[in-house]
């Protein structure tokens, strides 16, 4: 995809994958101007997917924008995409209980919020583990808004390599069924 993004508008309804400097690869998309949805594909919770998470989305300046909000787990999540310079800058608050059992977030947090819930409650949170990192974003597509094919399975070994390659999304951008 190339694009300049200047507005809100160019942003929303865009598609990224990209890697943090610690290694850590993640896919995310701007559904629309209130909802985000991603999938993890490597780091502490690698296999995590989740959809519809409400989230405040605005723009900083042309071409910057802010991202943040609190998963279920009481993970708080805050990014600052520059997709014009393919970077990102991204700090997660980790609860002392994800660091902890990171593999109780390792599913599709959706179906299983009210897991998420008990464990926020039941184990330590806090100190909280804080993961400021920069990121390369290595692709961005234009999926649009509210698109549902997105972010719609669990995460594979491979994955971000099959999207990349274009062996993922169709011309419309709706999943090719294997």
């Amino acid at each position: 995809m190339t694009k300049e993004f200047k507005t809100l508008d160019d942003f929303l309804g865009t598609h990224f994958i990209y890697t943090y400097d610690n290694g850590w690869e993640y896919e995310w998309y701007a559904k629309n101007d209130h909802t985000v949805d991603y999938r993890i594909h490597g780091g502490m919770v690698a296999g995590r997917w989740v959809t519809d998470q409400a989230a405040n989305i605005v723009m900083l300046v042309p071409g910057i924008y802010k991202v943040a909000w609190t998963e279920p787990t009481g993970t708080d999540v805050a990014l600052d995409f520059v997709p014009n310079e393919k970077k990102l800058n991204g700090t997660i608050f980790f609860p002392k209980w994800v660091e902890e059992y990171p593999e109780i977030t390792v599913t599709y947090q959706n179906e299983h919020i009210d897991l998420m819930e008990e464990s926020r409650e039941k184990y330590d949170t806090y100190p909280k583990l804080v993961v400021p990192e920069f990121a390369n974003i290595t692709y961005m597509g234009d999926a649009g808004q509210d698109n549902e094919d997105v972010i719609s399975e669990a995460p594979y070994a491979g994955m971000p390599d099959d999207i990349r390659a274009g062996k993922y999304f169709d011309s419309n951008y709706k999943r090719i069924k294997k």
